[in-house]
């Protein structure tokens, strides 16, 4: 649940927690920046980690950045928000918005580059796909769910798997050649184990692909559990393979993996902790460990996303509350986080964080002060340095950097 408290509250509507906030003043609509090149890879198995330089070359050229906020809420956006950067200066310039898809909270890119997917996350949950090349939106699929709040693409460019944090469902989306969705062919409901402390229900919050390939994992923050799952890659469908269960009440919502592919990291929203996690990739099981600091002290934090380098030498936290990004040395080949420091957000509530492509520029999207921060990636030490004053941007609750 994005929001972050709502979870220690009953699992109230996360778009009712941003109801309240202001955003800052709208994107005018000015002319489209050109579409990004295709970059083959990026955001597919894992899109928490940067994926290998472009190597172009005019590599100093505005880049896109894509938007995501809340279109119903008072001070949202009127779309996806469009931007390019300086993938030098981490300087951002608004360029305009996408009309036409609602409250598009979570943004994903297909690994051709061509597409990009956004959830619309809402009572009638739903995916839309839109054609970069021409800004043109394919079409929007219901995903058999309330509020989806995430989405991926499977590495192999032919399934897009959603997860319905109001409902506790995941979904399964084919894609077609021309990157459009097709009807769903799988929804999943979690209904074991029972709800953890707190919670009403089962809440999806997260779908990604392992790095094997084989196995699609569902994190739920209302059963403190992460369910592993075989995708059929001919039929779309999904086969329950196992489950992990983090301590009662951690609330898990994120989790990404290191680049060996044995170990992951698992931020845990409610009891405000991360852990290491062991990834078996013949049965697809996980094995949570020990709850780990975030940095934030004796305050009230809600730890929302964590970042692995592609190196795998460096994860960074993002700590909603606390505002702040935690800076982690990963070590013994990915099997220990140990904390370094926290750095300021420069922002209220950082939902999202994300590397631009090359791993230079770290974005923060932060959902309460309708800002987005860059930070410099120093490739030596891993230490984050704010690149300028962070750009407006009304409720910014993902930030999509090509």
């Amino acid at each position: 649940m994005g929001s972050g408290a709502g979870a220690a509250s009953g699992g109230w509507s996360r778009r009712r927690f941003v109801g309240a906030l202001g955003g800052a003043a709208a994107v005018t609509a000015l002319p489209a920046p050109a579409p990004p090149r295709p970059e083959p890879g990026h955001g597919a198995t894992n899109p928490d980690r940067a994926t290998p330089a472009d190597p172009q070359p005019h590599a100093t050229a505005p880049r896109p950045l894509y938007l995501g906020t809340y279109t119903s809420v008072e001070g949202g956006g009127k779309g996806i928000g469009l931007a390019t950067y300086d993938p030098t200066s981490g300087s951002i310039t608004g360029t305009g918005v996408l009309t036409g898809v609602a409250d598009p909270s979570y943004l994903v890119l297909h690994p051709d580059g061509r597409t990009l997917y956004a959830v619309d996350e809402q009572d009638d949950g739903a995916v839309t796909a839109v054609r970069l090349a021409d800004r043109a939106i394919l079409g929007s699929r219901s995903t058999g769910g309330a509020g989806p709040c995430h989405l991926s693409v499977h590495p192999s460019g032919n399934w897009l798997l959603s997860a319905n944090y109001t409902s506790g469902s995941v979904a399964v989306h084919p894609i077609d050649d021309a990157g459009a969705l097709g009807e769903r062919t799988d929804v999943v409901k979690h209904s074991t184990p029972a709800p953890g402390p707190g919670q009403q229900g089962p809440h999806a919050h997260q779908f990604i692909t392992a790095p094997d390939g084989g196995h699609v994992l569902a994190v739920d923050l209302g059963t403190d559990t992460v369910y592993t799952y075989r995708l059929d890659e001919r039929r779309g469908t999904l086969t329950e393979v196992a489950q992990a269960h983090t301590r009662p009440g951690a609330g898990p919502r994120h989790l990404t993996f290191h680049p060996g592919g044995r170990y992951a990291y698992l931020a845990n929203e409610v009891d405000d902790t991360v852990t290491v996690c062991t990834y078996d990739s013949t049965t697809g099981g996980l094995t949570i460990g020990e709850p780990q600091p975030t940095g934030s002290g004796s305050g009230t934090n809600y730890p929302a996303q964590i970042l692995v380098t592609t190196d795998g030498s460096y994860a960074y936290l993002a700590n909603r509350g606390h505002n702040s990004l935690a800076r982690y040395a990963v070590e013994a080949d990915g099997a220990q986080l140990r904390l370094l420091d926290t750095v300021p957000v420069s922002g209220d509530f950082p939902r999202q964080i994300a590397f631009s492509p090359d791993g230079t520029l770290l974005f923060a999207a932060n959902q309460k002060s309708g800002t987005v921060s860059v930070f410099q990636v120093d490739a030596g030490n891993g230490e984050l340095r704010l690149a300028g004053e962070p750009f407006a941007s009304p409720v910014a609750v993902c930030a999509l950097p090509l």
